[in-house]
């Protein structure tokens, strides 16, 4: 199993970026590249379209409002993992400033580890940015 971790502080307070990014359908509030977010099985499962038309089901794992973290794992994606199970967190570091890690672990298949572990960080990390982008616009 491998995991990695990507983390991004921002100059914005804990709440309000929880309360862009905590809702499991938000995604594409702040993601530019999911561009449909659709919730069934009462809010457990997300079925995401990204802006290529591909389809990708999570679902949710665990759900902890008053630690600001969801924790996720794939159901059905291309990606060449499986076992995938993904946390986002948002951290209160003090007034008007928060941390967001976003990580997940994950076995590659028919990839190498670095390879699989290239796609998630540049998947975090883009989104991370893309989230950095929506708060300061």
């Amino acid at each position: 199993m491998t995991s990695t971790t990507v983390t991004l502080d921002l100059p914005h307070s804990a709440g309000r970026v929880w309360q862009l990014i905590g809702g499991f359908g938000s995604l594409p509030d702040w993601l530019p590249y999911i561009t449909d977010s659709r919730l069934s099985q009462g809010g457990r499962l997300r079925t995401l379209t990204n802006a290529d038309g591909g389809v990708i089901v999570e679902r949710l794992e665990a759900f902890d409002e008053a630690a600001h973290s969801y924790r996720y794992s794939i159901a059905q994606a291309p990606f060449p993992v499986t076992g995938y199970l993904s946390t986002l967190r948002v951290i209160d570091l003090g007034p008007g400033s928060a941390r967001v890690d976003w990580s997940g672990t994950f076995t590659p298949d028919g990839v190498s580890e670095s390879e699989a572990t290239a796609l998630f960080e540049g998947i975090y990390r883009d989104g991370l940015a893309a989230l950095a982008g929506t708060l300061d616009a």
